[in-house]
């Protein structure tokens, strides 16, 4: 089961994350990205949520993010979490237009 809320920032970020551990996810199910690698650390970081690292992706798709566009690692990181290539792609272009996606994700 993947939830996607796209959200302007992180206060909205904190309310949606918020509502997803009322809702019964844990935070180690919880992701959040931004299209700017330092904001979705500094997001993360501050909420208190998870970053898609090495278990989620594994090592293949881990060691080949280090070669890709943002936009190639965002969309892979994104299908790690459950999502289809299709809905990658949608989310990547909301991330483009500055938004931040948190995603609760009980498949990783």
């Amino acid at each position: 089961m993947v939830d996607v809320k796209v959200v302007e920032n992180g206060v909205q970020a904190k309310e949606i994350v918020e509502t997803l551990v009322r809702n019964g996810f844990t935070m180690d199910e919880i992701y959040l990205l931004a299209h700017d690698k330092n904001r979705s650390e500094d997001l993360a970081d501050a909420i208190d949520t998870n970053n898609i690292g090495l278990k989620e992706q594994g090592v293949g798709s881990a060691i080949a993010n280090v070669f890709r566009s943002r936009g190639d690692e965002l969309r892979s990181k994104m299908t790690s979490l459950g999502l289809s290539q299709p809905e990658a792609e949608r989310y990547e272009e909301e991330l483009d237009r500055g938004k931040v996606l948190v995603i609760a994700s009980k498949v990783a």
